[in-house]
């Protein structure tokens, strides 16, 4: 195999899914230290890796949940198919991606080998892996994968991504204390959040105990209705303003003494900027899913009953609840508060 390839890793997964490929993409480094690597993801994400040191180039793909948008992604196809990859590898193997990958046409193509999608995924790529049948993290699971190309592990598993440190200004205008619990209420899927009665009970306790508590959500409807009936429970909690421009938001996460949520892609952000977090599981496998690293803590509810395709909690006891505000409390007494 060439010493100093140029590959293109793609990745058509969203936010949290995405920040755990960056220990793949540091093992690729470490094993290509000379070759070029480019990344290929959906533009909303991009930013995640624009300052990743292991990266040449990342490329932002235009994309729309649920339909293809020919006119605006054919243009980056014929760019990429311009650049001549050696080698191309697609950590998510659907189908988007194994259509792109095919038609950028790098010689040596890397995907996952597993039944489903359309009929002629399996033909995109000319090497394949098939799935461990045990749980692994995924990071490791994404690190598995370049076995295709005998890349050993990396030197870690822990996630990195990095801020723009050219709106540190504009970040320490919204959050002005290096000294702030952040705590993330809202999760893509409802049965993934902790109870607000959890959050106000938890903030009176870490205010009690001298501790400043501030609270995000995202911006969707459902998201600022839970962050209204939070204010009815706490009435002295603050929150933080909703902020669109995701570069901002990771140079304000950035600034965080700790960052507290259920399992979502802030969590990963923060964890990527290496801001200690005390992580929520219930519904979703902590050993897959939560922060790899001796700065982060995670706690675990009760055994889910839900099914994995539920959005929203179905048993009559909802997992979660069983972390008490008590426990953050706890794990909150043994952070390290001094920034590195």
């Amino acid at each position: 195999m060439n010493s100093a390839p140029k590959i293109l890793a793609i990745q058509f997964k969203y936010f949290g899914d995405a920040v755990l490929m960056t220990p793949a993409l540091r093992a690729l480094r470490e094993q290509f230290p000379r070759g070029e690597l480019h990344l290929l993801v959906p533009g909303e994400i991009a930013p995640l890796f624009e300052r990743l040191p292991s990266l040449n180039r990342v490329w932002p793909m235009p994309r729309t949940r649920g339909r293809a948008a020919l006119s605006q992604t054919w243009p980056v196809i014929r760019a990429l198919r311009r650049e001549r990859f050696d080698q191309s590898v697609d950590f998510a193997s659907n189908d988007r991606g194994a259509i792109a990958s095919f038609l950028i046409g790098a010689k040596d193509r890397l995907g996952w080998e597993e039944a489903g999608g359309f009929w002629g995924r399996k033909f995109c790529y000319n090497r394949r892996v098939p799935r461990e049948a045990e749980t692994l993290h995924e990071s490791a699971c994404l690190v598995r994968l370049l076995s295709g190309w005998n890349v050993p592990p990396p030197r870690s598993l822990e996630a990195e991504i990095h801020a723009d440190p050219a709106l540190a200004d504009a970040a320490k205008q919204i959050l002005p204390s290096e000294r702030a619990v952040v705590c993330h209420v809202a999760s893509s899927q409802p049965k993934k959040e902790w109870p607000l009665e959890h959050w106000a009970k938890f903030h009176r306790l870490a205010s009690d105990a001298g501790r400043e508590v501030v609270f995000t959500t995202a911006n969707g409807q459902r998201e600022q209705s839970l962050m209204m009936e939070l204010k009815k429970l706490a009435p002295y909690a603050v929150v933080l303003p909703f902020i669109a421009e995701l570069p901002l938001f990771l140079a304000v996460l950035k600034r965080a003494a700790v960052f507290i949520s259920g399992d979502t892609g802030p969590l990963h952000f923060a964890a990527g900027l290496g801001v200690p977090v005390i992580s929520l599981f219930g519904p979703s496998p902590p050993a897959r899913w939560a922060p790899i690293g001796p700065r982060h803590q995670t706690l675990t509810g009760t055994s889910c009953t839900c099914s994995g395709h539920s959005a929203i909690c179905q048993s009559a006891s909802h997992c979660l609840a069983a972390i008490s505000p008590g426990q953050v409390l706890d794990c909150l007494g043994r952070v390290n508060f001094s920034k590195p």
